[in-house]
């Protein structure tokens, strides 16, 4: 389990980070529908990071993604896409990140969120967490590390849940607080609001490229010893 978890964790962390989802929820809870959507916000994004975590798990351990000498040819080929997919998103966060003395647009939604029902927040997150290419490549690169590790079914099986898990914290940690911070977290809440949306251009481009770089070296590593 071990070797499955070192490799998803970058993955899984590069989501945890993400700021749309964490912003997402912030924003719900304060609105008056604020338990029910946050809660019905973070259920969705969760049990959509499992379906696509766990399918490609499947598929690539059917596959079999793990040969006897190491991770089967053809999983290197799709890590080496995969890491040249991470690269080409890390420039263009760096390129699409907000100047100094400009501030992003807020996307539609942003400005609707205190209209939504728990239907709608369900069905943000499913987007949020399966469209967004960068959270899908995230999702897809990290599960396949685990489909493509030597550890045994009830290793990867673990991998999956602590991926999931991980990758959900973006969307658990802010309501969690919320349901034991009382009054303090409003103030806690904005404040990472505040600080995500801040330094996220910088840290996923760090991420993305440090991944990319991971990615693709470890395949060609693999695809020249094969």
């Amino acid at each position: 389990m071990g070797d499955a978890v070192g490799q998803m964790l970058a993955s899984a962390a590069g989501i945890a980070i993400s700021p749309i989802p964490l912003i997402a929820v912030v924003l719900m809870l304060a609105t008056p529908r604020g338990r029910a959507n946050g809660t019905a916000f973070t259920v969705s994004w969760v049990v959509s990071i499992a379906v696509v975590v766990t399918a490609v798990v499947l598929l690539g351990s059917g596959a079999d993604a793990s040969g006897k000498d190491g991770p089967a040819d053809w999983s290197l080929w799709v890590k080496l896409v995969l890491g040249v997919l991470f690269l080409l998103l890390g420039a263009r966060q760096w390129a699409g990140r907000p100047r100094q003395d400009g501030e992003a647009d807020q996307p539609g939604w942003m400005k609707a969120i205190d209209t939504f029902t728990p239907g709608k927040a369900a069905g943000l997150a499913a987007a949020l967490a399966v469209a967004n290419p960068k959270n899908l490549v995230l999702a897809v690169g990290g599960a396949l590390s685990i489909a493509g590790s030597g550890a045994s079914p009830g290793g990867k099986t673990g991998a999956v849940v602590l991926m999931v898990l991980i990758a959900s914290l973006c969307a658990l940690a802010p309501l969690a607080v919320y349901l034991v911070g009382g009054t303090r977290s409003t103030a806690v809440l904005a404040d990472w609001k505040t600080w995500m949306a801040r330094h996220d251009p910088a840290i996923m481009t760090t991420l993305l490229v440090v991944l990319g770089a991971k990615y693709i070296g470890d395949a060609i590593s693999g695809l020249n010893s094969g």
